[in-house]
C-alpha cells in the first residue's frame, strides 16, 4: 500500500498541470495591473524603509550571526509552456540560531528560536527580504503562501492549482486562521482565492494582513505548521 502511494505521487509531481483558470489569466487585473501594483509597491518598500532592512541586518549579524538572510527553494507558479512550478529561492531575515547538541545535530526549533526571532517573527519582519522576491516577480504581494519543494509529490491535482498564480506574501489562508487551520482547510483556501482573484479579495486580504500583524495573532510559527505535510499524506496513503 505504502510503494502504490508512492509511486502514484511520482507520478503527480511527474505530471505537468494544465491550468483550470484561463479567466485569471485573461482578466485585466490578473494578467497586467496586479503585477504592476506587485512591482510599485514592493520598489517603494525597500526605497522607503531601506534604513530599517539595514538596522534589521545588523542585529540579525549581532545576535545570531551569519548568514543574515534565511534562504531555500520554494515552489512558485506553474509554468504554462511546462506544466511545472518554478523553483525559486526565498528570502528571509533569519530568526533562529545554529544551536546544536552534543551529536552536532541542531536542537529543536523552540530552543533555537530566542528572544529576538521571536520578535522577528511576531511583528512579520523577517517577511521584509520577500519584498525583493516580490519586485523580481516569483511572488505577489497577495497569493498562496510558498511551501517547501518537498511537499510538491503530496498535493492532490486539485491542490497543485494554488500554484496557478505567484506565491504571496500573505494570502486567504493566513487571513483565516493560518496556523489553527488544518492542511486540507488552508489548501481549500488557496484554491478558493485562486478562483476568485480580483482587487477587491485583495484588498480585503491586505486590511485583514495588517490587522493580524497589529493583534500578532496566527504569527511566528513558520510554514509548515499545522504539522508536517508529509507525515499526513503518509499516514493518509498508509490507510
Amino acid at each position: 500500500m505504502r510503494d502504490w502511494g508512492k509511486m502514484m505521487q511520482q507520478a503527480q509531481v511527474n505530471k505537468p498541470v494544465t491550468s483550470r483558470h484561463g479567466s485569471i489569466r485573461s482578466g485585466l487585473y490578473g494578467r497586467y495591473i496586479k503585477r504592476l501594483l506587485d512591482i510599485i509597491c514592493s520598489l517603494t518598500a525597500i526605497v522607503v524603509f531601506g534604513w530599517l532592512y539595514i538596522i534589521i541586518a545588523v542585529l540579525v549579524r549581532i545576535k545570531l550571526g551569519s548568514p543574515v538572510l534565511f534562504k531555500q527553494p520554494r515552489p512558485g507558479k506553474i509554468d504554462p509552456k511546462t506544466g511545472k512550478e518554478k523553483i525559486f529561492t526565498l528570502y528571509k531575515f533569519r530568526s533562529m540560531s545554529d544551536e546544536r547538541d552534543e551529536n552536532g545535530d541542531f536542537l529543536p526549533d523552540e530552543v533555537r528560536l530566542g528572544k529576538f526571532g521571536r520578535a522577528l517573527r511576531a511583528t512579520s519582519l523577517d517577511e521584509l527580504p520577500e519584498t525583493f522576491n516580490i519586485l523580481k516577480g516569483d511572488m505577489s504581494i497577495v497569493g498562496p503562501r510558498p511551501l517547501v519543494v518537498s511537499y510538491l509529490p503530496y498535493y492532490t491535482e486539485e491542490e497543485r492549482h494554488r500554484h496557478d498564480v505567484r506565491p504571496g506574501l500573505t494570502g486567504l489562508a493566513q487571513v483565516n486562521g493560518r496556523n489553527d487551520l488544518n492542511w486540507n482547510e488552508r489548501f481549500a483556501y488557496d484554491i478558493k482565492y485562486v478562483n476568485n482573484l480580483s482587487f477587491s479579495l485583495d484588498v480585503r486580504i491586505l486590511f485583514k494582513t495588517v490587522g493580524k500583524v497589529l493583534k500578532k495573532e496566527g504569527i511566528g510559527q513558520g510554514e509548515e505548521r499545522p504539522g508536517n505535510l508529509y507525515d499526513e499524506r503518509q499516514r493518509r496513503d498508509f490507510y
